[in-house]
C-alpha cells in the first residue's frame, strides 16, 4: 500500500495555493528539470503526492535563500540520490479549523471524525446532501470532505456548488477513481477510499496551511 508521502492527492491549483508558487512556474519546472513529475489522471490532470510537495517546498526555500531555480533542483537531485529527502517538523498548535464531513456511511464518518478531532480539528458530520448543504451555509467550514456517492451520487453537485462559493477547500473522496472529474469540478484534492487516517490528516493540514510543509513564513518572490 502506498505511504502517506506517495499517494497522488493534490491538484496543481491546490499546490500553487499551498506554496504560493504560480501554477505556470510549477509547469515550467516540471518541463525544464523533470525532477518533480506529478502523476497524470486519465484526463491528464496533474496529481501531486505529499512527498513531491515537500520537495517543491524545499526548492522554494533554496530559491528564497538566493539560489537559482536550476541550482536548487540540482541540490535536491543530489540529496535524493544519497537518500537525504526533505522533511518537515511537526506543526505548532493552531486555531481549531472546522471540517465538514459529507459522508453517506455513518461508520466511516464517525471514524474520520474521531481521527480529525484527536488531531485538534472541529468537525461537523452530514450523512446526506441536504444536511451537508445546510451545514455548509450555517457553519462556513474551512475544509469539506465530500463522499462523491453521497445521496445517490449527489457529491459532484455539492462539490461544484461548494467550490463555486470559494469559501472552503474541498477534498473529494470515492471508492472509485473519480479524480479527473473531481478536479475539474473544483476539488483541491482527491483521495481514494478506504482513507488512510495519517494521509487524511496530512492532507487537511496541508490545504489549510497549518502543516509545517506549507506554514513557513514566505519572504521573497519565487523565481523560475
Amino acid at each position: 500500500m502506498a505511504s502517506d508521502q506517495d499517494q497522488p492527492i493534490y491538484s496543481i491549483g491546490a499546490v500553487a495555493r499551498m506554496l504560493e508558487i504560480p501554477a505556470s512556474t510549477l509547469r515550467a519546472w516540471e518541463d525544464r528539470y523533470s525532477l518533480i513529475t506529478p502523476r497524470r489522471s486519465e484526463g491528464s490532470q496533474r496529481l501531486y503526492t505529499r512527498g513531491q510537495v515537500e520537495k517543491l517546498r524545499y526548492i522554494k526555500a533554496q530559491i528564497e535563500s538566493g539560489m537559482s531555480a536550476a541550482d536548487a533542483h540540482r541540490l535536491l537531485s543530489e540529496n535524493v540520490r544519497v537518500g537525504r529527502l526533505p522533511a518537515s517538523p511537526e506543526p505548532s498548535a493552531e486555531d481549531r479549523p472546522l471540517v465538514l464531513i459529507a459522508e453517506r456511511d455513518a461508520y466511516a464518518a464517525n471514524l474520520v471524525e474521531y481521527f480529525l478531532r484527536t488531531e485538534g480539528f472541529d468537525v461537523v458530520v452530514a450523512l446526506d446532501a441536504t444536511q451537508a448543504a445546510l451545514h455548509f451555509e450555517e457553519r462556513s467550514p474551512d475544509i469539506v470532505l465530500i463522499d462523491l456517492l453521497i445521496s445517490g451520487g449527489a457529491g459532484f453537485r455539492l462539490l461544484k456548488e461548494f467550490a463555486d462559493g470559494q469559501k472552503a477547500q474541498i477534498v473529494a473522496v470515492s471508492a472509485i477513481d473519480s479524480a479527473d472529474e473531481a478536479l475539474r469540478s473544483g476539488a483541491a484534492a482527491f483521495m481514494r477510499k478506504p482513507l488512510e487516517p495519517l494521509a487524511l490528516v496530512s492532507t487537511v493540514r496541508d490545504l489549510l496551511g497549518t502543516s509545517a510543509l506549507v506554514g513557513r513564513q514566505r519572504k521573497l518572490r519565487v523565481r523560475r
